[in-house]
């Protein structure tokens, strides 16, 4: 499943479903309860997974600089080094 992409394959829909329902066995919901809420939350699970990945990658790069907060979570920031390299990446899209 791609961000912002629909999930259409039905067989992908009814394993999402029963995905949920394992994970929450006594859930119930309406069509559209279940397409906003259960769909939802599988897409954004499957997601954080994708975007942690990804920021691994810019980090061991040293694209990204990562930090820890006061409050125990990771903050990710530009690395200001590599500023021109990571405008040079969009400027060869953009040409």
């Amino acid at each position: 499943m791609k961000k912002g992409m629909p999930i259409t394959d039905k067989s992908k829909i009814r394993n999402i479903i029963l995905a949920y329902l394992v994970e929450h066995p006594n859930a119930q919901d309406t069509l559209e309860g279940i397409v906003e809420w259960w769909l939802l939350e599988r897409q954004i699970k499957f997601q954080t997974a994708r975007v942690k990945e990804a920021l691994s990658d810019l980090v061991d790069k040293e694209l990204l600089l990562e930090r820890k907060g006061a409050n125990s979570h990771i903050h990710y920031q530009l690395n200001p080094i590599k500023y021109n390299e990571i405008q040079g990446f969009f400027k060869q899209v953009v040409e």
